[in-house]
């Protein structure tokens, strides 16, 4: 059983277990011993990071290790995550790091890996790493040590990427557009890029410090970015979040529309320009029941995996799927990019308006929701509130009262030590019974004997 690998790389606070400078060595080396092959001194491994402070101590720390085995180092600095994947192809590297926690706050700092063809790493391939983490380092010869060299240019690079996927032609010209950075990877590109294709830009988050990504700010804290929109008349919002994998639509009004619903309207123009392909829309089991029931309608299928943006990019690639995405704000367009881009699929939001002349509140609604509720119960790591009878005898009676106009989904997450409790159903009161049941259980269940 994995213990270092989460759902989406290593994940912790910083300076603690698993997130210190040794342990990012450690890791670092057992990469380069996984992919260096022959042991040549010509492999290469390109690194990005978002703005939190313990970045550079983690960028430092990797670096030590992968070189000490005889990777070469190129360093990006501050870029999305989608940039990573993008430059570890065009790079022709050998695998992609990137040093963020996404949405979590500054204390917290993860690493996220990449292979040679620009996508994340299967679940055997990290349990590989994780055994070498554990086993006895094997450094290269001290003539074989690797080189680090900084890369001037990554955020142009994928600058000018992220534009060629906007229709040939098309500008931004009239449209006022709050981005909001979150303070975090993209604060510089994002204002960029709107910038160049015409837009009105108004900014949000983009004043980091180190200390500051994701505080009251990004794609998981829209009130900024709302209160921009209303206070300068904007027309539509793009939050992203820290490492920009992700985002959050807002309308004029100051309205989200999540990434349930940006799916259900790029499925649909995608459908109707005959570009979905096997008209299939690959989600999580997050995803809304009323996305599942919109599809229906149009004659298109949802296809579901276990959460976690990477679940949804492998079944994307084993059915040959090109669009699917996370209720979270992933949104994962493979003829484009290998992982989740929140400014790329921004872009297309925008386009979507410049075609129709439709506002963002006509767009940002494409079907109705079933009431979801989702609660967090956070859980003593040494406990399995999972395994209590109290708890499955509770999860059982949820679901023999929902029946089949609801459902009932149980999880652990995948970065933090929280239990997610979600239910889904008509009935709003029902709704909330439930779910308040499976709370309290759980609750129980995680406290101290």
């Amino acid at each position: 059983m994995r213990k270092l690998f989460g759902t989406d790389g290593v994940r912790g606070t910083a300076n603690s277990w698993p997130m210190t400078a040794e342990m990012a060595l450690k890791i670092g080396a057992a990469a380069g011993r996984h992919f260096r092959g022959d042991g040549r001194n010509g492999h290469r491994v390109v690194i990005g990071k978002d703005t939190r402070l313990s970045g550079y101590m983690f960028e430092n720390a990797l670096t030590a290790g992968l070189t000490s085995t005889g990777m070469n180092v190129l360093l990006l600095g501050p870029v999305p995550t989608p940039a990573v994947g993008l430059l570890t192809t065009s790079m022709r590297a050998d695998m992609g790091i990137m040093i963020s926690a996404s949405h979590n706050p500054h204390e917290d700092n993860g690493i996220k890996f990449f292979g040679p063809d620009g996508f994340k790493l299967s679940d055997a391939a990290e349990a590989e790493i994780e055994e070498m983490v554990a086993g006895p380092m094997s450094p290269s010869p001290a003539g074989e040590i690797g080189r680090a060299r900084r890369i001037d240019d990554g955020r142009f690079r994928y600058a000018e990427r992220v534009k060629s996927t906007f229709p040939s032609g098309m500008r931004l010209d009239g449209l006022k557009v709050v981005i909001d950075c979150a303070h975090g990877a993209a604060h510089r590109v994002a204002p960029e890029v709107l910038w160049e294709l015409g837009a009105d830009v108004v900014e949000v988050g983009t004043d980091p410090d180190g200390l500051n990504i994701n505080r009251d700010c990004g794609s998981t804290s829209t009130g900024a970015a709302s209160k921009a929109i209303l206070e300068s008349g904007a027309d539509v919002g793009i939050c992203l979040d820290g490492d920009a994998d992700r985002v959050m639509i807002l309308d004029e009004t100051g309205e989200v529309a999540d990434g349930d619903q940006l799916m259900a309207l790029f499925a649909a123009r995608w459908a109707e320009q005959q570009r979905l392909r096997d008209g299939t829309l690959v989600a999580t089991v997050m995803s809304n029941l009323g996305l599942e029931r919109y599809l229906q309608g149009q004659g298109l299928r949802l296809e579901r995996t276990r959460v976690g943006d990477r679940y949804v990019v492998e079944a994307m690639r084993k059915g040959g799927w090109n669009l699917g995405g996370e209720q979270s704000g992933h949104i994962v367009m493979t003829d484009y990019a290998t992982t989740g881009d929140g400014l790329l699929a921004g872009l297309q939001y925008l386009a979507a308006m410049v075609e129709t002349g439709q506002p963002a509140s006509a767009l940002a609604k494409t079907f109705d929701r079933v009431p979801q509720l989702l609660q967090n119960v956070r859980y003593d790591p040494a406990l399995d509130p999972l395994t209590s009878e109290a708890v499955k005898k509770a999860i059982a009676s949820a679901e023999a009262e929902m029946g089949e106009g609801g459902r009932v989904l149980i999880r652990k997450s995948g970065t933090e030590p929280l239990v997610r409790v979600m239910a889904e159903c008509e009935d709003e009161a029902l709704l909330t019974q439930v779910v308040e049941g499976i709370v309290a259980e759980v609750q129980a269940a995680s406290a101290p004997a």
